[in-house]
């Protein structure tokens, strides 16, 4: 498997202009095949990541479904989330930090609250920290994420396919639109975050997530604008060779 690994991470243009030719749905077969389905989706359960869920479900219904709790959540996304498990019966894995949200807080005050060094902060000891033990402890040479290339500034230029982490790392709706994103969602009559409805564009943590109002980009509805991504989407493409 080391071998093939680096085979795909020398050949990863070479790949990706296999994958630009493919549909979601054949990328999503793609990877499942290729990497004998040591493979996890990973998702933030927010205004589109039904989409997502969807596509990959139809593929594989079993597949591992990530969550990263912080503890944070809007108490309507852990309502939806519990709907989609129940309605998509979905095999979700749920990853929480070392700390409580209380401990933390003790422990460093809110980091959220201290520019962009204290976000990132944030960022790595609750989310980061638990999506890497995530892959790790459910053995995932591959994991799968709804980024598209529309939705921010930050994204606008990912590949189907990217090394992350040391592992390989597949986004099958790269080059959805928004409008595609919709359209799935309504001929699919999927259920809606019930806080899109309510002008959220992108729902992560409750006192870093903010709505859409007049004036603003998507991108500054996250992080009060300083960033736009949480950290799990920030790597450098090395091979270490695991």
């Amino acid at each position: 498997m080391k071998a093939m690994k680096k085979e795909l991470f020398d050949s990863l243009q070479d790949y990706n202009r296999l994958l630009e030719k493919k549909d979601a749905l054949e990328r999503i077969s793609w990877a499942l095949d290729f990497f004998k389905r040591k493979v996890i989706l990973s998702s933030s359960f927010g205004a589109q990541s039904v989409v997502t869920l969807k596509l990959v479900l139809s593929v594989w219904p079993e597949i591992p479904v990530v969550v990263i709790d912080t503890g944070y959540l809007f108490p309507e996304t852990y309502r939806y989330i519990d709907r989609l498990v129940e309605e998509l019966k979905i095999n979700l894995k749920v990853y929480r930090p070392a700390l409580s949200p209380a401990w933390f807080e003790a422990r460093y005050g809110k980091l959220w609250e201290q520019g962009k060094e204290g976000i990132e902060k944030y960022n790595q000891i609750m989310k980061v920290e638990p999506m890497i033990r995530s892959l790790e402890e459910l053995d995932a040479d591959c994991w799968i994420s709804g980024l598209r290339r529309e939705q921010s500034s930050t994204r606008k230029n990912i590949p189907i396919l990217t090394w992350h982490w040391d592992r390989a790392k597949l986004h099958p709706i790269a080059d959805w639109t928004t409008e595609k994103v919709n359209e799935f969602i309504y001929k699919n009559k999927l259920p809606m975050h019930p806080l899109a409805f309510e002008g959220y564009v992108s729902i992560g943590d409750i006192h870093t997530t903010s709505k859409l109002e007049e004036g603003m980009i998507p991108e500054q509805t996250r992080f009060f604008g300083i960033k736009r991504e949480c950290g799990l989407h920030e790597a450098k493409e090395t091979f270490q060779g695991r």
